[in-house]
């Protein structure tokens, strides 16, 4: 199994559509069993940029598109637009063996992201009926602080609960967005994802559009890093060979 994660497009001020069509040629070529969609689609929240992001995603050709919203696709009161052009369901059954579960953290016009008391107990419900298969979340903030991002961290603001539901359910992987930073942290069983912006001019730490391939096999899960309209590499790879001298 394939599943392709991108993030933070930012239709609007800060897209670059020829990224977008370099990403959409090169995931299509792919032929990944799902996308993911870690939040930001839009950058203001706008009907504008909405209409224009139904249309462009109509472009990927895949089984399914797995969509959930970031802070800034809810700005402008854009909730409400996010609910009309992007139903979802929170729970997906990919396959016999991998399920991927959603978790809203955005809020109206707040920037920073909660998962909240109630989602929690969902999840954490939620998650135990899943005990012999590969278990993804995905939401859009970041569950714990990445490098090269600076001092406005901005993670979950209940990240200490929320994580902790998510080891005692036996998650396998955290995918998460909204920093624009590439990036990976594993805790024995559990690696939690960061995605990059794949379309935004706005990259931080990693000068690169980038977004992610998990590859499921055998129920072993690889995570690898592709640059839209550059090479694939591994995730490990990338977090292995940091520096903080690169830049100096």
């Amino acid at each position: 199994m394939i599943i392709v994660q991108i993030s933070d497009l930012h239709i609007g001020s800060q897209f670059l559509e020829d990224k977008f069509d370099l990403l959409v040629q090169e995931i299509n070529e792919l032929n990944p069993d799902t996308i993911v969609i870690t939040g930001d689609l839009t950058n203001e929240g706008l009907m504008k940029e909405y209409q224009k992001c139904k249309s462009l995603l109509s472009k990927f050709n895949t089984q399914k598109i797995i969509i959930m919203p970031g802070n800034h696709d809810y700005r402008n009161t854009g909730y409400l637009l996010f609910k009309k052009f992007f139903p979802f369901e929170s729970v997906n059954e990919l396959s016999d063996d991998v399920v991927l579960v959603t978790v809203g953290t955005a809020r109206p016009d707040r920037n920073n992201g909660e998962v909240g008391y109630r989602q929690n107990i969902w999840l954490d419900r939620t998650m135990k009926k899943y005990k012999n298969k590969i278990k993804i979340v995905a939401m859009h903030h970041h569950l714990i602080a990445i490098p090269d991002t600076g001092s406005d961290q901005l993670t979950v603001v209940d990240a200490g609960d929320v994580l902790r539901t998510i080891l005692d359910t036996h998650v396998d992987v955290v995918l998460c967005g909204h920093k624009h930073r590439p990036w990976a942290w594993n805790f024995r069983n559990l690696t939690v994802v960061n995605a990059g912006t794949a379309t935004s001019e706005r990259v931080r730490g990693f000068f690169e559009n980038t977004y992610n391939i998990l590859t499921i096999l055998d129920k072993k899960i690889d995570v690898d890093l592709k640059i839209v309209g550059g090479k694939r590499l591994s995730m490990d790879e990338m977090v292995n060979n940091y520096s903080l001298y690169d830049n100096e």
